[in-house]
């Protein structure tokens, strides 16, 4: 049977990894596919058409179906000129799910940690057997899962539920989207650049839940602010993480209540830095549990550190060096600072967020406090930061940073990388930061039979 896209005029907004994944999926899908992006060295797909280095309108006009890449606001002029011309505009996401089959959605939002959680639910799903997809916006985007579903590949077809990390802007154009489960971790002030403010971010947050059915669960943050308030309304079923009925947690354990299989699990054989692991690890669980695990199936001891998430990457000469790099904003690295145990050495910077506070961090700096901020934004850190610690050094890059925060560190001290800000100063994402990161930090041990 001919696929409904076969001979469509499909336009692929914002060349990303979301985007040439969606170009490729409507090209196999029997489409015509022109993709477009303002960056003239964006990449392109074989079989596509690509206009890049510029958006034309009359693309917009001509386009039956508009695939968005999460970079791209909704409220985009061209997007607006493309609905009136009687395209469809749809997210990524959105155009990955509509063409999968009908599977189970477990679905991870907030402010921070949501990447963490995502991948400690993929990670106990899969050491319970079952066959878990862990993407949306952490990693693999579902478009390119279903592509592979589409061409037959045995893996692809043989998922049994989707773990999706979802940020507000996907949030934005969600289409059909209707979790079996899904949680909101926490909510602090974050891209009001898009939202403009903290109600415009909850909105696309609690965009999440609209469409869940009555028997499906909302896991909400119980902080008595903004993420209590988005329960109010919703069709499905409420619990709370942090209170009961829902996930409560202590020192020994969990507690669970308003799940098939009440009662408690231990933190037995969980090994993961910082407090702040065991929310999103109680979070994981709950989702786990809604999907329908018992509590006999959690194996904490399964669980990992996300890559570029207090990941130890190199140790020598008695200094620890941890990349944190997937903290591109100040409550981020402030979770950071805290799992630390002893003398760091805090590297802070790259692009910053706008309207991004870094005060806070001051506080968390310890007695015997050494920041070292580099890139774009490495300037006005020292500045904020020099009135609380004379310890703040300025330099260009991240390259330089670790030179630096080298020549400085004693043994028993942390370097962590934490930076608080974006990347694209230098990086391509935080995920290249994190690499580059951990290839500096290993080309300072000492050369054997040398010195250091």
């Amino acid at each position: 049977m001919e696929h409904p896209l076969r001979g469509s005029a499909v336009l692929v907004m914002g060349m990303g990894r979301s985007g040439q994944a969606a170009a490729a999926l409507a090209r196999d899908l029997g489409a015509s596919v022109r993709t477009t992006d303002l960056r003239a060295d964006a990449p392109a797909v074989e079989g596509c058409e690509a206009i890049h280095g510029e958006h034309r309108e009359r693309d917009f006009e001509q386009a039956e179906v508009v695939v968005v890449s999460p970079g791209i606001a909704a409220a985009s002029p061209l997007l607006k000129r493309a609905r009136l011309t009687g395209a469809r505009v749809i997210g990524e996401l959105a155009f990955g799910l509509e063409h999968l089959p009908l599977l189970p959605v477990l679905a991870v939002t907030g402010t921070n940690g949501k990447s963490s959680t995502t991948w400690y639910l993929g990670q106990l799903l899969q050491a319970a057997g079952r066959r878990a997809f862990v993407g949306g916006n952490l990693g693999h985007p579902l478009s390119d899962l279903a592509r592979r579903h589409h061409a037959g590949e045995e893996e692809a077809r043989a998922t049994e539920v989707l773990v999706l990390e979802i940020s507000s802007y996907q949030l934005e154009l969600p289409g059909e989207l209707a979790p079996l489960a899904a949680c909101v971790l926490n909510l602090t002030p974050d891209h009001f650049g898009r939202h403009g403010d903290m109600t415009g971010y909850a909105a696309a947050k609690r965009r999440l839940f609209e469409r869940m059915a009555p028997a499906a669960r909302a896991w909400i943050a119980a902080d008595g602010g903004p993420c209590e308030a988005m329960a109010e309304g919703l069709a499905c079923r409420v619990c709370w993480l942090g209170e009961l009925p829902g996930v409560r947690h202590d020192e020994e354990g969990m507690e669970f209540v308003g799940v098939a299989d009440e009662g408690r699990i231990s933190w037995r054989g969980l090994n993961l830095l910082g407090a702040h692991n065991r929310d999103n690890v109680a979070a994981a669980t709950a989702l786990a549990l809604s999907f329908g695990l018992r509590r006999e199936q959690i194996d904490l001891s399964a669980l990992s550190a996300l890559p570029h998430r207090l990941e130890l990457v190199f140790e020598a000469e008695g200094v620890r060096w941890i990349n944190d790099s997937k903290a591109t904003n100040v409550d981020a690295a402030l979770v950071g600072l805290r799992a630390m145990s002893g003398p760091t050495i805090l590297l802070l910077g790259g692009q910053g967020k706008e309207g991004a506070d870094y005060s806070p961090l001051a506080a968390q700096l310890g007695p015997d406090p050494r920041v070292i901020s580099f890139g774009a934004s490495g300037p006005e850190i020292a500045a904020v930061l020099g009135g609380h610690t004379a310890s703040t050094l300025a330099v260009p890059s991240l390259a330089s940073a670790v030179q630096l925060a080298r020549s400085l560190a004693r043994p028993g001290d942390t370097v962590l990388l934490s930076p608080a800000c974006a990347s694209f100063d230098e990086f391509r994402d935080f995920e290249h930061r994190g690499r580059a990161f951990t290839e500096y930090a290993r080309a300072t041990a000492p050369k054997k039979g040398g010195a250091a």
